[in-house]
């Protein structure tokens, strides 16, 4: 089984504090929710998302108190599930996400592989698989600056869920 990490822009206006509707939002395809919400940008991660993570919250913070770059993947404000045993949804308001874009479009990905490559490479087949490795963390990086870009541009915020597979 996979783990994934969802995220999905939603116009800010249409953003409930429900855990239902939250929930409802990844109940359907992007199409649906498309229709439902306005517009609808989605970004995936696969299991690697917590290795993602690593990346980003290695990084040096922008100041005291602002710390985007621990919202990039798994931050946010939880919101818990009307089934308690799964983990909580993570929704970042508009002024969050044009925080984390602000961070990544400034951020230099290889200073933050160079911070977290000797803990990341034993994971992914060591020395000898650095220029896969880098290049699939690099890819995702892009993935989520231009994610992050637009959401921002459009004053979106952003709902994340993890699913299994």
């Amino acid at each position: 089984m996979s783990a994934y990490l969802h995220l999905r822009a939603v116009p800010a206006p249409a953003l409930r504090n429900s855990p239902t509707w939250l929930e409802r939002i990844f109940a359907s395809d992007s199409e649906a929710v498309r229709h439902r919400v306005g517009r609808c940008r989605e970004e995936v991660l696969d299991r690697c998302c917590l290795d993602q993570e690593r990346i980003y919250t290695g990084a040096p913070p922008d100041g005291p108190g602002d710390r985007p770059q621990a919202q990039v993947v798994l931050g946010g404000r939880p919101v818990l599930r009307t089934d308690r045993r799964k983990p909580p949804l993570l929704v970042l308001t508009a002024a969050q996400a044009r925080r984390v874009a602000g961070f990544l479009e400034r951020t230099d990905f290889d200073a933050l592989w160079d911070s977290a490559r000797d803990g990341l490479l034993p994971r992914y087949g060591g020395v000898g698989a650095e220029p896969e490795t880098w290049r699939a963390f690099a890819t995702t990086h892009r993935e989520l600056r231009a994610f992050y870009a637009y959401t921002a541009e459009c004053g979106d915020a952003v709902v994340k869920w993890r699913s299994k597979a």
